[in-house]
């Protein structure tokens, strides 16, 4: 059976062998064929019309970071004139751009479609021409999809989208060294259903025309794409099988394999000569030498399974024996034995020979359930694995191949080569070669041997360039983001400031200013302030890919923090390690089903008490030292393969009545308890089926009322399923308005204002005013960034952001709070805080240093637009109006930054004033002082 385990724990090494084996993907592909181009069609076209009308344009909000560890890196493209230029590709980020060798960056590719991106492209003959494929390129959990190809002829400041919007994922693109006009796009297709949209694309007219001129089938898509230096009339090109669900990953497959051509990519070959078996042949990834041109290197995972022996303590117990054991005899087992095989298998510790026994022979079970109690027997789990990654060179430019790595390389890729799949060959040299993973790794012998380089940098690796004129220069990009080496990778500087995180979750606390808590892909779990200056740093609190974490309100210092697959840990927030409180099953039941996000829930009324999600609800009125199963299996309890499914997605508890419970799963299911978990209800009967949930919401200012969001992302499906029900799920009305069709991530309702919602998607944010009836686009500095979670908090009145890409952004709600009954209003002011006077407005106190110019923001909102502009007036305690200003009109929130000067020029003195605002007849008066 096809297995596929995902990335082991890596900051302890205890935990390494068994993550190889609980962990997965998560995800879901239909039959169908793609079913969402007319829907991502005119998502995109809303989506730029809501950044022109959005009310909240000129809405302030903030990036907090962190910036210490960065996200996922998915290439790295540099000039060949100046190396101090590079861009950066992030997978769910977007690009960024740097000239002063990645001492600063900038963004340069926010608000397009998606942010999601596969690969880029820079012209050889000219750099001014970039191009961006959209679509992450490897196919995790959480790889996006894309809008298709991007071109830039001013260096990225302005783009043009050059079509192909259906492939979804791009795998490589590549431009001709010398006719720009002329692209090949190696498109990988939908990531989790069948698409017709997948292979390589050529065109020769700068994009505005394109012809697929290879296809494969509609499960197989083309993974890289390379061309022969000094020759573009040849290239290879890799297809790529694969079949992601819910429930499991078949990577591998008879349609992968590879393909030359020697007519600039209009007809191709394919090439087996050397390969291992088709049904084998998982991701793939090429790189020619360019000094050398017949060379090309191919790195292979290599899917076939293998039973590899695991050194284990000698037991004279077996899983095999104990299949067909009876209890007669099971009862006759030495107790010493018995006990040895329980710890070597990992039993949890209540389980001694002696209790064990004793119930067998109460008839609680059979010696045949010790074998079922974990989902694979550990030995046969554990032993079993994939052939994985191996190293192929050509010397006749793809048209044959040699296995050339002598060594085992599995480990590298260990069973999720999807992840992976890049090698890099000297420019200058064609025996050096690199290839990474987990590990990166290098070798100088034409890659029979390799040495681990970049030991302390950031695991999980995915793009590397290496500078054409200096072999030594070498960037690499991973998990933890950028690496900078000048040694030819003995060293690497870790570029980390780019604020590129994947966060999955947010939690805060109630300090002052108050701390935000988030779980990242891959990179643990942080803290830091809301309020952070230039030398506060981001602490990390644990490992693993960070998921839920909670933060005791008596005593901050005692948090509950994990990682994937539910391993959750009860710890101090200034300790290295941590108790594990993760429940487990009993024998002769089933193993527990712990989705890739297992949510655990504080209880909002006694911290004491937490809430855990497996297939069933647990509760713990002891901090997780004890756990109770307060539900049976809550799911459909569908069959699953090698990723766990029929799992619970989310729990949450209304505010307002402590025995009310929302749970629901990834297979549709959302279920109410009333009663504490007394009895359950199933309350998705008249939502749309088989849909994942995604977000549960209660509402803080009606009992009866709900709030849910569910996603079709792993079915490739992009519409915005959210609803309300106001009768506990009884009855439901859609409250996705006017929003773009995006997959929905959290769906949440204001603590102050219950008219105000906000909701993130895969592809930005968005507040409604109006209970859902019309969405306005979190627009200013807020990229369109996938946002996984967010939360209001509940003393300071500010929105806090969770992005998968762009780590935290903060919004002061207050303002729409303030709307409460008045979002048809002429106008609305906001009063903004005091300023402190200083004798040094406006004053040098040296000649080489800019004078401080002071600033305060005058907020107003305009419920109805009027042709006159908008007349702010300040009046000081006399009545006097001593700055007259213009503003706009239009619907939305406006901001205007005054410079505290009086209209004849001077700065206003220490006093009271008071901010008019009139909009046609209408007037809003607020307060300022300037003290």
């Amino acid at each position: 059976m096809q297995k596929n385990y995902t990335k082991p724990w890596k900051t302890t090494k205890f935990y390494l062998l068994t993550l190889w084996w609980v962990a997965g993907c998560m995800g879901f592909a239909g039959a169908q064929e793609f079913p969402s181009k007319n829907v991502m069609k005119a998502a995109v076209k809303r989506k730029v019309q809501m950044r022109q009308t959005s009310y909240l344009k000129e809405y302030p909000i903030r990036n907090i970071g962190p910036k210490i560890m960065g996200g996922r890196v998915v290439d790295i493209e540099g000039s060949r004139k100046n190396a101090k230029t590079y861009y950066v590709a992030y997978a769910s980020g977007g690009v960024f751009k740097t000239t002063d060798n990645g001492n600063s960056f900038r963004p340069v590719f926010d608000h397009q479609a998606r942010l999601t991106i596969g690969d880029i492209a820079l012209a050889p003959s000219n750099e001014n021409i970039v191009w961006v494929g959209t679509g992450e390129n490897n196919s995790s959990r959480s790889s996006y999809s894309g809008y298709g190809v991007y071109k830039s002829v001013d260096a990225g400041k302005t783009w043009q989208n050059m079509g192909l919007p259906n492939t979804q994922h791009i795998g490589r693109i590549i431009v001709h060294p010398t006719n720009p006009n002329i692209v090949w796009v190696a498109a990988l297709g939908a990531l989790y259903s069948k698409n017709k949209d997948r292979g390589v694309y050529k065109t020769t007219d700068g994009g505005n025309t394109w012809k697929k001129t290879l296809y494969v089938n509609d499960e197989s898509g083309i993974i890289d794409l390379a061309v022969q230096p000094g020759n573009p009339q040849v290239l290879v090109a890799a297809s790529w099988e694969k079949a992601r669900r819910a429930w499991s990953f078949k990577e591998n497959g008879v349609g992968s394999g590879v393909y030359t051509s020697t007519d600039g990519g209009n007809t191709w070959a394919k090439t087996t000569k050397g390969l291992p078996k088709a049904e084998y042949i998982g991701r793939m990834g090429f790189d020619f030498c360019q000094s050398k041109p017949n060379v090309v290197y191919m790195v292979l995972d290599n899917q076939e399974e293998l039973k590899r022996k695991k050194k284990a303590p000698k037991l004279s117990i077996s899983f095999a024996q104990l299949r067909t054991m009876s209890a007669v005899d099971f009862d006759k087992l030495n107790n010493q034995e018995l006990n040895k095989f329980l710890r070597a298998k990992r039993y949890p510790r209540r389980y001694k020979a002696a209790n064990v026994k004793a119930a067998i022979k109460a008839g609680e079970y059979q010696p045949k359930a010790l074998t079922t109690y974990f989902k694979n027997a550990n030995d046969e789990l554990l032993n079993a694995t994939v052939r994985g990654i191996e190293v192929y060179r050509s010397n006749d430019a793809g048209k044959s191949w040699k296995k050339v790595n002598a060594q085992d390389m599995n480990r590298v890729f260990n069973t999720y080569g999807y992840y992976f799949g890049q090698i890099r060959v000297d420019p200058n040299n064609p025996e050096t070669v690199y290839t990474f993973g987990v590990p990166c790794l290098k070798s100088t012998n034409g890659g029979k041997t390799w040495k681990q380089i970049a030991a302390k940098a950031h695991s999980d690796h995915q793009a590397m360039w290496i500078n054409p004129k200096d072999s030594d220069h070498i960037l690499l990009g991973n998990d933890g983001g950028v690496y900078s080496s000048y040694n030819g990778g003995k060293f690497f500087r870790h570029v980390n400031n780019v604020a590129a995180g994947q966060f999955y979750t947010v939690h805060v606390d109630m300090e002052k200013p108050y701390n935000v808590y988030g779980g990242l892909q891959d990179n643990g779990t942080y803290v830091g302030s809301s309020r952070p200056d230039e030398d506060a740093r981001w602490k990390r609190l644990f490992g693993g890919d960070g998921m839920f974490v909670s933060v005791d309100p008596r005593n901050i210092k005692r948090v509950y923090v994990g990682f994937q697959y539910g391993n959750y840990y009860r710890k101090n927030q200034w300790s290295a390690r941590g108790k594990r409180i993760t429940p487990s099953h009993e024998l002769g039941e089933k193993p527990l089903r712990f989705n890739w996000r297992t949510p655990l829930m504080m209880s909002k009324f006694n911290p004491d008490i937490l809430y855990i999600g497996a297939q069933k609800v647990y509760k713990s009125i002891d901090q997780g030292k004890h756990w109770e199963a307060i539900s049976g299996d809550l799911t459909k309890n569908k069959p699953n393969k090698n990723i766990p499914y029929s799992t619970i997605t989310c729990i949450e508890q209304s505010p307002l009545s402590f025995n009310t419970l929302y749970v629901g799963t990834d297979d549709g299911n959302l279920q109410l308890t009333r009663n504490g978990g007394g009895s359950w209800q199933l309350i998705s009967a008249n939502l749309p089926a088989n849909l994942w949930v995604s977000s549960v919401f209660p509402s803080p200012h009606e009992k009866a009322t709900v709030f849910v969001a569910l996603t079709g992302y792993r079915n490739d499906d992009f519409q915005a399923y959210m609803y309300k029900s106001t009768n506990y799920g009884k009855t439901w009305v859609k409250v996705s308005g006017d929003l773009p069709n995006e997959a929905v991530n959290r769906l949440i309702q204001d603590p102050v204002n219950p008219a105000v919602l906000y909701v993130g998607t895969d592809q930005g944010a968005y507040v409604s005013l109006n209970r859902g009836k019309n969405w306005h686009l979190i627009v200013n500095n807020f990229p369109n960034v996938a946002t996984y979670d967010m939360l209001v908090h509940p003393r300071d009145n500010e929105l806090v952001l969770a992005t998968h890409g762009r780590s935290m952004f903060v919004m002061d709600v207050k303002p729409l709070q303030q709307l409460k009954g008045k979002t048809n209003a002429a106008v609305v002011a906001f009063a903004p805080q005091p300023v402190y006077y200083s004798r040094a407005w406006g004053k040098k106190y040296a000649s080489y240093v800019e004078a401080y110019e002071p600033k305060v923001s005058l907020m107003y909102y305009i419920g109805k637009s009027t042709k006159n502009n908008v007349k702010i007036e300040v009046v000081d305690k006399n009545g006097a109006v001593v700055r007259k200003i213009k503003g706009k009109a239009a619907q939305g929130f406006y901001r205007y930054q005054w410079d505290l000067k009086t209209n004849k020029g001077a700065y206003v003195k220490r006093g009271k004033y008071t901010l008019k605002f009139s909009n046609g007849k209408t007037t809003a008066k607020v307060a300022f002082e300037v003290k």
